[in-house]
């Protein structure tokens, strides 16, 4: 009994190292336009777990989520760049992301009392608020142009293009050390969300998601939960600000409004509420998107290239209107997600695997026994 989960555990072991391995080696063989998409696609995939988490697993709306990627963002700006404190780049990116846990903490009791459409307006005016306050206070954000990023240093290592790297003949710039960077943030966020999900606190989420009163008759604080769910999500998103703040080397105020939010559930209704593989997913599909069909847009039929004036429709609305068309496609025929398509595929495939193998000899067909004289191997003659 004991062998199976072993080596199912082995197996998964596998596939995890494996995963690893090829992502590692990626690096070595794209050229910056697809390691930038990977950079971009890992900071949503951290912010889009974080999401997944409150509204997915605690069952919350937030349409605030662009606030607290700002928050994350222009907090390691100011923090670790002049004017401003200046504090090493390090320190900084570690206080943005409690800030933004600090600035969710602020709103954790209403979302603590509030649920729904009701909490889904309230977060609402958070991005409007954030929106305005980053085009006002020139003096922290920069204004209508934002500020440029401080690059990150760890012990002396900087991930930036300004001090030459070559590893194995290939030039490692800035693109190159920041994959290396989201990959290991990404694993962090991965496994911290797991572990979540499958202890009591996410048990505890999952109860409350499907009957508050059934959850609160079995000992879960209902606000107090929620209100964490909502401060461990902001501090995902100001960790996803953070990286992406990188990867953009400028922050503008623009970036961070309605739309982001909207993007952000977007990607958690595509991969499969409540689960971190289907964020994952969703977010690689709809920040991957606009970004190819503006690389190819000369190639596609109907799609303008950017720069022109004419009527045709551009590549980022374009991608707009396919995840769109996506999501509500995955809300008729799959609603929980890609995550659970790919989940029945593979159940579906292992079930006729197993047919496959236990099905009866054909009719007919008799097993034929050998004699004993036939079965018996022949001497070989002595020399």
């Amino acid at each position: 009994m004991s062998e199976r989960p072993s080596r199912a555990r082995a197996l998964r072991l596998g596939r995890t190292l494996a995963a690893v391995a090829v992502l590692s080696a990626l690096p070595f063989y794209l050229d910056a336009f697809w390691l930038r998409i990977g950079l971009f696609s890992m900071a949503a995939a951290v912010g889009a777990v974080g999401l997944g988490l409150l509204s997915g697993t605690a069952g919350q709306l937030s349409l605030g989520h662009a606030f607290f990627l700002a928050v994350g963002a222009y907090g390691y700006v100011w923090l670790a760049g002049e004017p401003g404190p200046g504090l090493p780049t390090s320190v900084a990116a570690v206080l943005a992301v409690l800030l933004a846990g600090a600035a969710g903490g602020l709103f954790s009791p209403v979302a603590g009392r509030v649920r729904g459409v009701y909490l889904g307006v309230a977060t609402l005016a958070l991005v409007f608020l954030g929106h305005h306050v980053l085009l006002t206070a020139d003096s922290v954000t920069g204004g209508f142009n934002g500020r440029s990023v401080p690059p990150l240093e760890l012990g002396g290592f900087s991930f930036s293009a300004d001090s030459e790297l070559t590893l194995l003949g290939v030039p490692f710039g800035a693109e190159e050390r920041l994959w290396y960077l989201g990959l290991a943030l990404f694993a962090v966020t991965w496994y911290t969300a797991r572990g979540l999900l499958r202890g009591r606190p996410g048990r505890a989420l999952v109860a409350l998601r499907d009957s508050e009163t059934a959850a609160a008759v079995m000992g879960v604080d209902v606000a107090r939960h929620r209100a964490a769910a909502f401060v461990v999500s902001s501090m995902y998103a100001g960790l996803a600000g953070v990286l992406l703040a990188l990867a953009f080397r400028r922050v503008v105020p623009d970036y961070f409004g309605l739309v982001l939010s909207i993007d952000y559930l977007a990607m958690i209704v595509i991969g499969g509420l409540g689960s971190v593989a289907g964020a994952t997913a969703g977010a690689v599909f709809v920040t991957a998107l606009p970004l190819l069909m503006t690389r190819y847009a000369d190639q596609l039929p109907l799609v303008a290239a950017p720069g022109t004036t004419d009527s045709t429709v551009g590549p980022t609305e374009a991608a707009r209107y396919l995840y769109g068309a996506a999501i509500v496609l995955i809300l008729l025929f799959a609603p929980d997600g890609l995550h659970g398509l790919a989940r029945r595929l593979s159940a579906r495939l292992r079930t006729r695997l197993s047919r496959t193998r236990a099905a009866p000899p054909p009719a007919g067909a008799t097993e034929s026994t050998p004699s004993p004289a036939s079965a018996a191997r022949a001497k070989e003659p002595t020399p």
